[in-house]
């Protein structure tokens, strides 16, 4: 229990995200994002005055780590939120946009990021900090410049609710919309069964495929690299396939790379199972984020949202602890084959509910123009 209590403290918008998204729709969404930004900008600038001066302690960095994991949930409402203002609403705008958002990510926060820290901690242990409450201030500053109304749309009309009463409307929402309700439910259950293999994969590398510390560094850099060079380049995958037919197919992709790492000894098919699955997971992303952007009314973008992520995130902690209990008593590999049948049947049982059929009545029926292949 202490260690999913430590993953949902590391990981707000588990649990905080409905009150981020319900705030996110009563606010200017640019507002929050170069607001959030600047405050960033003072945490961070902050710590690393402190370690500059030698104040610096654990519960600072554990209260630093915080605030910014709450700005980083409002943050990350507010985008998901904005990105159909900015682009409209058709499949491949929204995913070109998010396969562009998620490749800036994932190199900068996985590639590049780690390597830079490391180069800039040689130098000063405050300056890492200083580099990244001065990167909050550029962002901040950019944001603002943004042009445009990002308040979502209010009638004269339209009453004034309750916090409480506008986070229950976005769950009820959610709920009522099969197509979406079906796709959170599948990536929380994904998120379950990659959990619970990661937690493990370190243990697996050292004892199963004989990787030392230098070669399980490595394979997570082929892994992040590998992710973060393709993912330009997904945005068409929804329109050249059809958006059913990709959220389908990458889960049964990644469960096909995690029964393959499940059965190799080899190294070298190890880390290119795995590179193969970052891709599929990744791509299954931008593609249901796109297609969640299409759905959703834009009053009730950041509430859907956040909503969405209380089941995608939510699953994660009880995934760690599930893969620690059964890698020590049934095997290291057994959580790499049980989370591959998992997806699997995941994605064969929401088959019937989430195809090119299914996807093409619903953005009819959310008077978004339909792709050709998804008829």
């Amino acid at each position: 229990m202490r260690v999913a209590r430590l993953t949902l403290a590391a990981r707000p918008r588990a649990w905080l995200g409905p009150v981020s998204g319900a705030l996110v729709d009563r606010w200017d969404r640019r507002q929050v994002m170069w607001t959030v930004d600047a405050a960033r900008f003072g945490i961070v600038g902050g710590l690393g005055i402190a370690v500059l001066a030698g104040w610096a302690s654990i519960p600072l960095l554990v209260a630093t780590g915080f605030l910014l994991g709450v700005g980083q949930t409002l943050f990350d409402s507010a985008t998901q939120s904005v990105i159909p203002t900015l682009v409209g609403r058709d499949a491949g705008r929204l995913e070109r946009a998010n396969g562009q958002l998620f490749g800036a990510q994932q190199v900068s926060q996985q590639l590049v990021g780690p390597p830079l820290g490391g180069l800039l901690f040689s130098l000063a242990r405050a300056v890492p900090f200083l580099v990244d409450a001065a990167s909050f201030l550029l962002s901040s500053t950019l944001i603002a410049t943004i042009s445009g109304r990002f308040r979502p749309e209010r009638t004269a009309d339209t009453p004034r609710t309750s916090l409480r009463r506008q986070i229950a409307e976005g769950m009820r929402w959610l709920l009522g919309h099969r197509l979406l309700r079906i796709t959170v439910i599948m990536a929380g259950i994904a998120n379950l069964a990659l959990t619970a293999r990661d937690v493990i994969l370190v243990l697996l590398a050292q004892d199963e495929l004989g990787l030392g510390s230098v070669g399980y560094g490595l394979l997570l850099a082929k892994l992040r690299g590998r992710r973060g060079a393709r993912q330009p380049a997904r945005g068409p995958c929804g329109r050249l396939l059809g958006t059913g037919t990709v959220l389908i197919g990458g889960i049964l992709v990644a469960a096909a790379m995690s029964l393959g790492i499940g059965f190799t000894s080899s190294a070298w098919a190890a880390g290119g199972l795995l590179a193969v699955e970052g891709l599929a997971i990744t791509i299954v992303n931008v593609v249901s984020t796109s297609l969640r952007q299409a759905l959703v009314p834009d009053a009730l973008m950041g509430r859907v949202v956040a909503t969405s992520w209380l089941v995608t995130f939510g699953t994660m902690p009880l995934g760690g602890l599930l893969g620690g209990a059964i890698g020590r008593t049934l095997g290291l590999r057994t959580p790499f084959l049980l989370g591959g049948a998992l997806l699997a049947a995941t994605a064969l049982l929401a088959l019937p509910w989430v195809n090119n059929r299914t996807v093409h009545a619903a953005r009819i029926a959310a008077g978004v123009a339909p792709a050709a292949d998804e008829a």
